[in-house]
């Protein structure tokens, strides 16, 4: 995430309503190419829409080489085993390539020695949370100093790892370059994206890495800035809102804006009709994987199927996921916002309110504001067929 000044965004107003299931007879069909659904991105940063600027952003195909370095600081002198370190953020990578069925590789290199910072830890303001130019002084000095032993054109991107003796090295940001600026060149590469660990990643686990990973590729923050309930927007049901959530795999459309999941994998109601769609789990690969509803330039509704498998597999409840994208939306400010289709529901323990969210056959949801309409009718094993109306 690079921090700059966000403006709120106004919360759409749903109502769910539960209603018996719809008997599977014909009805008015209606059938658009995908691209009918893609929406644009309108914040000029990172956000849920289609035209990602991959000038600034990562492509998010292939094997990324990322470069692994320690880090201590005069302040804040090297702790521990660098093997340690890079085993607790190693299963990032097999994470990754389960998450984009096999699309994207984190292959991570560590420089197995301690790269030492010139500023004591605490002066690079992580605890005043960080200013773009403060971070980018930050990556510079730590690709500086490793500059005698690394050729950094073999890299795509960085992680930088302090030692955990670093109390004020606090959370972990993502360095995203700017195109108009210098910016960073060590060696003649210019460095253009970087993850600054911080002690957070003790919290958060290994995932940390895969939910910075997923900025560099244009991904918004879903967690909300503002409030007490910071998860108040899509619970624990993407990494990119709460990282150790109950189901943290990516949502069916960022999977799709990546281009994980193809144009054919998505059934598109652009404008008014009806189709019914057998959603296959987003957890396993092939079959349709979500049907959105275009409901203006910049939004959609969006229902997809998820099981508790890979690494969903502690999900709180698995049916049809249903939540609304706004692309104008800044990151924090609720680009994604999941329906509870059970508000109801008494969440066990680890679970929350919203990641009981997911539809059962016989459930409905329905926005009078916009017309959208969808019926669960029937669940598979790995699969939930629905009916999508827009009138």
């Amino acid at each position: 995430m690079r921090l700059r000044s966000l403006a709120a965004a106004l919360a759409a107003t749903l109502l769910v309503a539960a209603t018996p299931a719809l008997a599977d007879t014909a009805q008015p069909t209606t059938t658009a190419p995908a691209s009918d659904c893609a929406l644009p991105g309108k914040t000029g940063w990172t956000d849920e829409g289609h035209n990602t600027d991959h000038t600034q952003f990562q492509q998010p195909f292939g094997t990324k080489h990322v470069l692994m370095l320690f880090v201590d600081f005069p302040d804040a002198p090297a702790a521990g085993s660098l093997d340690d370190y890079y085993r607790a953020l190693a299963p990032a990578q097999e994470w990754m390539e389960q998450d984009s069925y096999g699309r994207v590789r984190l292959d991570i290199d560590p420089l197995k020695r301690w790269i030492t910072m010139p500023q004591a830890s605490a002066t690079y303001g992580f605890q005043r949370g960080i200013t773009f130019e403060q971070q980018e002084l930050y990556v510079k000095q730590a690709a500086q100093a490793a500059a005698p032993y690394v050729d950094f054109s073999k890299y795509d991107m960085l992680y930088i790892v302090p030692t955990k003796s670093a109390s004020a090295i606090s959370f972990s940001p993502t360095y995203l370059y700017d195109p108009t600026t210098a910016g960073i060149t060590v060696n003649g590469t210019r460095i253009k994206w970087a993850i600054t660990f911080g002690q957070d990643m003790y919290h958060w686990g290994y995932k940390v890495a895969d939910h910075e990973t997923s900025h560099t590729f244009g991904l918004p923050d879903l967690y909300a800035f503002t409030g007490t309930d910071v998860h108040r927007y899509v619970g624990g049901w993407d990494l990119m809102g709460n990282i150790a959530g109950p189901a943290p795999q990516h949502i069916g459309w960022e999977r799709w804006k990546f281009g994980w999941i193809d144009d054919r994998q998505v059934a598109c109601l652009p404008a008014t009709g009806s189709r019914t769609v057998r959603l296959k789990a987003v957890e396993r690969p092939g079959g349709t994987k979500i049907a959105v509803m275009r409901t203006g330039g910049t939004t959609a509704y969006v229902a997809e199927s998820r099981r508790a498998v890979g690494a969903d597999d502690t999900a709180c409840s698995t049916g049809v996921l249903i939540y609304k994208v706004d692309t104008s939306t800044q990151t924090g400010y609720g680009p994604v916002q999941v329906v509870n289709g059970n508000p109801g529901a008494t969440a066990p323990a680890g679970c929350a309110a919203l990641d009981m969210a997911a539809y059962q056959p016989g459930q409905s949801f329905t926005d009078p504001a916009t017309g959208v309409r969808i019926d669960v009718l029937r669940r598979g094993p790995v699969s939930d067929t629905i009916r999508v109306t827009k009138q």
